[in-house]
């Protein structure tokens, strides 16, 4: 009997890391090939019952109705990426053509006093030790300077770079675009057409988790923007309190930046307290440090029993989750692992899957 458990347990085990290893390598290497036309099933997912209300309430015909939503759709978001990307492009281009001057007028002058102080510290010293130090110091401030105006040079040619992958970008969002308007118009075929390539048990489950995923995936993100809520009000606080410039703004834009898994919060203000401190404003370098300490505190505290209250799981897990999924698939694996797994512990708890005990 114990030999028993113990296959079943190797078996069940081996089971659930092929699955694993399968949906790895479909979620990373097969996902950008097919990821328009998963990206145009979602949207048609979107637009389905809005077109149905209008075929039935307007009698329009599906075909104009589920045209129209589509146009009216790409063309808001078109014109809000538009607008902020022109924004953001034009803001940071100036800021990078800035930099240089603001190392040689802000920082340069900071760092040569500096050195100045640090050469009275060594007066004493030999007049070669002393030239040694005072060499380096100098070779050091210049060698700052040319990787200053380096890096935004390497920043701009990024962006320039950036234009020459346009065009296949371009052919994306254009299949993107002309695989959504035939799945809006024939959502229902496509997916009936789906399921019957499924065993009934299969169908189920597929049905069952859709349904669980959609639900979950609007309350997990209900969750993150209420994240997103709590960094706004600790960051304004925080900057009026300082008596920051434009607070509302800043905390709007470093708030958004929080949600980014790599750089986050201290993308923004870890550097902004590094300028501050060399620029011998100390008073808002402490500042900022705190408002960081406290913005990183509460996060790591809330996430994960907000998103694990919304999915199910334990906050351990739920942290797991998250971390694991930013490793390997960055912002997609920040709201797709935790939401995985509660469709995997909700189909057990069910009975329509038996992987767990």
């Amino acid at each position: 009997m114990e030999v028993e458990k113990q296959r079943s347990f190797i078996i069940n085990f081996l089971y659930l890391l092929i699955i694993g290893i399968i949906v790895f390598i479909m979620l990373k290497y097969v996902l950008p090939f097919i990821a328009p036309f998963v990206v145009a099933f979602v949207i048609a997912f979107i637009l389905r019952k809005p077109m149905l209300f209008l075929n039935k309430t307007c009698k329009i015909p599906r075909v104009i109705a589920g045209i129209f939503l589509i146009v009216l759709f790409y063309a808001g978001v078109g014109f809000l990426l538009s607008l902020i990307g022109i924004k953001l492009f034009a803001t940071g281009k100036e800021l990078l053509l800035q930099l240089p001057d603001f190392y040689a007028i802000q920082i340069k002058p900071t760092l040569i006093q500096i050195v100045s102080s640090v050469e009275l510290y060594i007066a004493d010293l030999d007049d070669s030790q002393v030239s040694t130090i005072r060499e380096m110091s100098m070779n050091l401030v210049q060698s700052l300077g040319e990787k200053v105006s380096t890096a935004s040079m390497k920043i701009i040619g990024g962006l320039s770079n950036f234009a020459s992958l346009l065009p296949g970008l371009l052919i994306r969002i254009l299949f993107t675009v002309i695989s959504s308007i035939f799945l809006v118009i024939d959502y229902e075929k496509v997916t009936k057409f789906l399921l019957r390539q499924l065993k009934e048990k299969h169908k189920n489950i597929v049905i069952e988790a859709k349904n669980y995923v959609v639900n979950t995936l609007f309350r997990v993100v209900g969750a993150y923007a209420l994240i997103m809520s709590i960094t706004f009000t600790e960051l304004y606080i925080g900057f009026s309190i300082l008596g920051i410039k434009n607070a509302v703004l800043v905390a709007v834009l470093i708030a958004i930046f929080d949600v980014l898994p790599v750089l986050g919060t201290g993308g923004i203000l870890i550097p902004w307290v590094i300028i501050s401190a060399i620029r011998g404003n100390y008073a808002l370098a402490l500042g900022l440090l705190i408002i960081y300490a406290v913005v990183i505190v509460v996060r790591n505290i809330l996430e994960p029993k907000l998103v694990g209250s919304q999915t199910g799981l334990h906050p351990v897990l739920t942290l797991m989750a998250l971390f694991v999924g930013v490793q390997l698939f960055g912002v997609l694996g920040l709201l797709g692992l935790p939401i995985t797994l509660s469709l995997l512990k909700n189909l057990n708890d069910k009975g329509t899957i038996h992987i767990l005990k």
